[in-house]
């Protein structure tokens, strides 16, 4: 046998055996496939909730705040995406519009935002004074006495609110505000 029998021979035993492991890796696929009306259908999946998300199935939107001291927003989710902002104040309030995988669609006051990665995110509730020499009061009552006032784009820690007023930690003073001088909590929220 020479070198060219040789080749022609192996090719002959090769070819049919990869054609024979192919038609049994098709045989067995097609077995181990469901019947077609067996698969699911699209309109078979059960509708989801549109104010919740779609991977941590917590309430759209919400209110986060910023873990540390800046955290890069992307104009997509993924590192790919390039950067468009960076917030750089730790504890700043963020609303939470969206979810995909590791990533929250996130703005701000202002209304700017972008994609953010969840672990540069804190579940801690902060909120942002809105309005200039705003007025922290002793109790949530509108005639009680004022603590003490605090300027335009002040952070502070969200303690708790009722329907109207919402007591708030700045820097070491604790006060009630009322929640139209805030941003970072929603009109009708209750916290306790």
């Amino acid at each position: 046998m020479n070198r060219k029998q040789f080749l022609a021979g192996m090719a002959a035993v090769l070819s049919g055996g990869l054609a024979g492991g192919l038609a049994a890796t098709r045989a067995n696929a097609q077995e181990e496939m469901p019947a077609d009306d067996a698969l699911p259908k699209a309109d078979d999946k059960a509708p989801r909730d549109p104010n919740k998300g779609p991977v941590t199935n917590l309430p759209l939107p919400r209110y986060v705040s910023l873990k540390g001291r800046e955290g890069n927003v992307r104009r997509g989710p993924g590192m790919t995406h390039r950067i468009d902002w960076v917030f750089t104040t730790a504890g700043m309030p963020l609303r939470i519009t969206a979810e995909y995988d590791r990533w929250r669609r996130v703005e701000d006051y202002q209304g700017m935002g972008g994609w953010m990665q969840f672990n540069l995110l804190s579940g801690s509730r902060s909120v942002l004074v809105t309005q200039d020499m705003a007025e922290f009061r002793d109790s949530p009552d509108g005639q009680a006495r004022v603590a003490f006032q605090a300027e335009l784009g002040v952070i502070g820690k969200l303690m708790e609110c009722n329907a109207d007023w919402c007591r708030v930690n700045t820097g070491g003073e604790k006060g009630w505000i009322l929640k139209t001088a805030l941003w970072g909590v929603d009109p009708g929220e209750v916290i306790d």
